[in-house]
């Protein structure tokens, strides 16, 4: 049974919610006591988190795991960033590196920049193979 795209949608958002809500929960009881380190990369684990679920409420049923174009998504975040997912992404990344204060973790911030780039990169070729001009204006007026 497959779901149509606003079921599949409203599904993955409270999917998010849920995860969001359990993650917090945990970090607040490992966490306590909180010493600096932990209240800022809560706080950005937060941003990242709020970040990523505003772009995934902004970009409606149009989220794909794979790169597709269903439509051109300029409003709210996206009139700014290109890639919000991703740049808050790792803005949740960096936050959880500094939390758990484990060094090796911190080997997956350019590991997964680099992986970012190159999907950005892909789906800029999808979406201006299917929106051409357009897709090159909104480009010109946004960062990432």
């Amino acid at each position: 049974m497959s779901m149509n795209p606003d079921t599949r949608y409203k599904v993955m958002l409270l999917i998010q919610v849920v995860i969001g809500g359990v993650l917090l929960r945990m970090a607040w009881f490992m966490l306590w006591p909180w010493g600096w380190q932990a209240t800022v990369g809560v706080v950005l684990v937060a941003v990242g988190y709020v970040g990523i679920f505003i772009a995934r409420l902004q970009l409606g049923p149009s989220f794909s795991v794979t790169p597709q174009a269903y439509k051109l998504v300029t409003h709210g975040l996206y009139s700014k960033i290109r890639n919000p997912i991703y740049v808050f992404g790792m803005v949740l990344v960096i936050g959880i590196c500094t939390v758990v204060q484990q060094p090796v973790l911190w080997i997956m911030v350019p590991v997964l920049l680099v992986a970012q780039a190159r999907r950005a990169q892909v789906e800029a070729r999808v979406l201006e193979a299917k929106f051409g001009e357009e897709y090159g204006r909104y480009r010109g007026s946004t960062w990432f």
